[in-house]
């Protein structure tokens, strides 16, 4: 069968399959029909040509918005939330005056001797810390020289020596692994009332 006679039944193909055919090819050497699914293209829009000083003020109140945003977000960052806790009642500040103590004035010479009682003071406490520090360098000292002495005599000694001693604090505490139901308990399901408190500007 030549091409030509199958022309018409082409032709009646074409027609019936208009919305679901997108090209059709009869090729020889073997002959076979392929058919392409419908991409229901469209052309490209034109763009609209805008002025650019159009363009331009669009970019410039964009711009304006973005800096507004951001001046409102800095100045609310200024402002520290009130912390309850630590308000002070009005009617404590107006009796600030009234509450202030007024502390007996001294002499010079107690000023003095203060003085000179904390300085005494802290020498005697920082003697004391350099004695300590110097104590425990001692120990570990000689404690870390017995333990190469032992070695050096027996590894297996050394090695016994050094583990940790369990039975130092004897003490050991075992408690139920596993506890019974209680009866009618109501568990509980979770509900809470927030009570947090909210201010301008958050989200």
């Amino acid at each position: 069968m030549s091409v030509l006679n199958l022309l018409p039944a082409l032709s009646r193909l074409s027609v019936h399959t208009t919305f679901c055919v997108r090209n059709i090819s009869a090729c020889s050497n073997p002959l076979f029909f392929r058919i392409s699914s419908v991409l229901l293209g469209e052309p490209l829009k034109r763009k609209k040509r805008m002025d650019p000083a159009i363009i331009r003020a669009r970019e410039e109140r964009r711009k304006r918005k973005i800096e507004k945003q951001i001046r409102r977000l800095q100045k609310q960052a200024k402002q520290l939330k009130p912390v309850s806790e630590l308000e002070i009642e009005s009617k404590l500040i107006d009796e600030k005056q009234q509450r202030l103590r007024k502390l007996p004035s001294i002499s010079e010479e107690q000023k003095e001797s203060r003085i000179l009682l904390q300085k005494e003071w802290n020498k005697y406490k920082n003697k004391q810390h350099f004695n300590t520090i110097q104590a425990i360098d001692s120990i570990s000292y000689s404690q870390q020289k017995a333990l190469d002495e032992l070695k050096a005599e027996s590894e297996e000694l050394y090695e016994e020596a050094i583990q940790i001693d369990i039975e130092l604090l004897p003490h050991t505490a075992k408690g139920p692994l596993k506890t019974p139901p209680i009866e009618n308990y109501d568990s509980p399901d979770g509900e809470y009332i927030n009570t947090t408190r909210r201010f301008d500007g958050e989200e």
